[in-house]
């Protein structure tokens, strides 16, 4: 069990202390690692001093691989996995947290700036985003609903991209590699003093290594400032994305083992595919209303229109969200004791209509799909709100608590318009208003070392298919889950700041655990069936080592030691109590690092264990494991002053390892046929990438 290695924290407090006094040699020639700041909608932007175990991506680390996948840097993280398909279909699951849902990710709450990314139907996609107009990345890991709201496994909090005042540029980047993969951007950005505009378009293609997996997507994003003055600002963010992908969907064992590269037969005999165009946009109005008060308030609107032939039948879905959310954030003093709050509300609302269509595709010639007549028309709208708080007292230069509660209110409606009958009237439905606490304690032994405890419930909301019986009527038997977690942490710098170690220890236990209840094929329908039970370990060190003066090395090291299991679990008459958890790995590895010259020469290197995973609720069946080791290698340069060019080459899955790279959890066999578990992973392959960036 990992709790039987609580040593490890305890040796790392006691190496702490008999290492403190080399915290104060002379580095004046070394380099440390530079200061974390987290977004504002944390209650401080301190990382050292927020107790929550939070993974940072800086926009160094996001572009360290061919800038085209996230999955690879993402899961670098400890306790963070992400499954990903062609790209076409990713799944996040944090701390085993969203494992088992079939397709897509729910469970995690994800903001871009103050703009909610997750629907209405509980639904996250960070895809749509392309990895170079992010900044930074945080990954909330745990229930933190007090600020976050709906998310039981955590949040993930994107930084578009900024640019110093002053600066107007200009960048032009392409990336050519294996498998008909083409992406290419340009960029406009300008930053006066009281306003600032970055705009952006890409392209990103690629064959596909796979049967029926042409992948084309273009976005443009258009974000910045205006109004800028010392103590207000309005930020303005949209982002347009057109998508195209068709869909290979998974293989069963033997195929995966014999012949990766082909796609499931009835995917290509209907050329199934993906398609849709979505629009996300926001303003954001922050100001300070005097020395110790300010407020945050933004609105924001997501719309979505989606087609999707699938061999049974065409979905097409249209989505339009939109809500408003307001932050006030201060500070104040009791006695000698002083004190930062948060408190806002938000309220969402989200309106969705699907309606699936027959799928002709046996009678039309080979050509793939072909729309037929009409089966269901569904429409529904869902709306919540969260009023949230939380304060931070700081009892001492040493101590200090932090409490947090949000309230959680959420309604819907269904109205079933096709097939027309009188037995199909709107339907109403509410939960239970929801109460998520917070409660945290945090101790600094000296400035560069913390130690924190936290304890924090959680929910997560169902999915739209989840709320529907299978006859397309509101589930009221289903309810959301909930959770509560309980973690001990550390964050501790060594070698004065040179060395960053963090470690976290938790142990939460889910109720009413939503399972996806299979009904037909690819069809599944939601119901709580139990308890699961999350504990685990998850240690994580960064280094920078300063070589001499030509050399400089950066390194890590991350892992996760996990213990996933269902607690109380009956589904169908089968018991799975004490079963491990579906689709999620017990332990994961990552390890790399980046050795730079001052001439602008680079090198870096990353490893990558993924333990085997469990691919049905029984356990029968394993995912075996697997290692990834990808290179890079890269040389910045200027050419003339203004003007810098950038050139790299990468090989990913050098050691051409066969692996899974996305499991659809309990695949069932049709027929007698062999159930279909495995996304086989990309084999080796190769990429270039060269831009040329012009400050004027």
């Amino acid at each position: 069990m990992p709790f039987q290695n609580c040593f490890l924290f305890l040796l790392i407090l006691f190496i702490s202390k008999n290492i403190s006094a080399q915290e104060n040699i002379d580095s004046t020639k070394t380099q440390k690692l530079d200061e974390v700041l987290i977004s504002p909608l944390h209650i401080n932007r301190d990382l050292q001093n927020s107790p929550a175990s939070i993974g940072i991506l800086s926009e160094k680390e996001l572009l360290r691989n061919n800038t085209t996948d996230i999955s690879n840097i993402i899961n670098t993280i400890p306790g963070v996995f992400m499954q990903s398909s062609n790209i076409t279909t990713t799944r996040i699951s944090i701390r085993g947290i969203g494992a088992r849902t079939p397709y897509g990710t729910n469970k995690i709450r994800a903001f871009y700036g103050n703009i909610p990314l997750t629907s209405g139907n509980s639904e996250t996609v960070i895809d749509d985003i392309d990895l170079q107009n992010i900044n930074q990345i945080e990954v909330i890991k745990g229930p933190l609903s007090s600020i976050y709201g709906a998310g039981l496994g955590g949040a993930i909090l994107i930084s578009p991209q900024t640019f110093n005042k002053g600066n107007y540029q200009t960048e032009i980047s392409s990336i050519i590699g294996s498998f008909g993969l083409l992406k290419n951007r340009v960029s406009f950005n300008l930053n006066e003093k009281s306003a600032s505009l970055n705009l952006s378009y890409h392209n990103l293609k690629t064959d596909g290594w796979r049967e029926n997996s042409v992948y084309n997507r273009e976005g443009i994003t258009l974000g910045g400032e205006l109004f800028r003055k010392k103590n207000s600002k309005l930020t303005y963010f949209s982002n347009y994305t057109y998508l195209k992908a068709y869909i290979p969907s998974s293989i069963n064992k033997t195929t995966f083992e014999n012949n990766p590269q082909a796609a499931a037969p009835t995917w290509v005999a209907s050329k199934g595919f993906k398609e849709y165009k979505s629009t996300l946009a926001g303003l954001a109005y922050d100001f300070k209303l005097n020395d110790h008060l300010n407020n945050s308030t933004s609105v924001f609107i997501n719309y979505k229109d989606s087609n999707e032939p699938r061999p049974f039948d065409i979905l097409r879905q249209y989505t339009f969200a939109s809500g408003v959310r307001t932050q006030f954030s201060g500070d104040f003093n009791i006695g000698k004791i002083k004190n930062q709050f948060i408190a806002g509300l938000e309220y969402f609302r989200d309106n969705y209509s699907g309606n699936t269509f027959e799928n002709l595709y046996q009678q039309n010639n080979g050509n793939g799909s072909l729309q037929g007549d009409q089966l269901t028309a569904t429409d529904q709208k869902r709306h919540f709100y969260n009023v949230f708080s939380q304060i931070r007292t700081l009892l001492s230069d040493r101590f200090e608590i932090q409490a947090g509660l949000n309230y959680n209110k959420t309604k819907f409606e269904l109205q079933n318009d096709f097939p027309a009958s009188a037995n199909n009237p709107k339907e109403k439905y509410s939960y239970d208003g929801i109460f998520s606490p917070q409660l945290s304690f945090l101790f600094k032994p000296n400035e560069v070392q913390t130690i924190y405890f936290s304890a924090s419930r959680g929910f997560s909301l169902p999915a739209t298919e989840e709320t529907l019986t299978s006859t397309g009527n509101i589930n009221q038997n289903i309810k959301p889950e909930t959770g509560y977690n309980f973690e001990l942490g550390g964050k501790l710098h060594f070698f004065n700041k040179k060395l960053y170690a963090e470690i976290a220890i938790y142990r939460m236990e889910i109720k009413d655990l939503l399972v996806a209840k299979r009904i037909g094929d690819d069809q599944y329908e939601g119901m709580n069936a139990g308890k699961t039970f999350h504990e685990g370990i998850e240690i994580s060190l960064n280094h920078n080592w300063p070589i001499n003066r030509i050399f400089t090395l950066n390194s890590y090291v991350g892992t996760s030691i996990g213990n996933y299991e269902f607690k109380e679990f009956v589904d169908n008459g089968n018991d799975y109590s004490g079963n491990k958890l579906t689709g999620v790995p017990a332990n994961t590895a990552s390890a790399g690092f980046t050795l730079n010259l001052n001439s602008g020469f680079y090198f870096t290197a990353d490893f990558q264990f993924t333990d085997k995973i469990p691919m049905n609720d029984s356990n029968a069946d394993y995912s075996d494991s697997y290692s990834l080791l990808n290179l890079k290698a890269g040389y910045q340069f200027e050419i003339l002053s203004g003007l810098k060019a950038h050139f790299d080459a990468g090989i990913n899955n050098v050691m051409d390892e066969k692996y899974a790279s996305m499991i659809l959890t309990n695949a069932t066999a049709v027929g007698n046929a062999l159930p279909r578990f495995y996304y086989p992973g990309l084999p080796i392959n190769y990429y270039g990438i060269i831009s040329l960036n012009y400050v004027f």
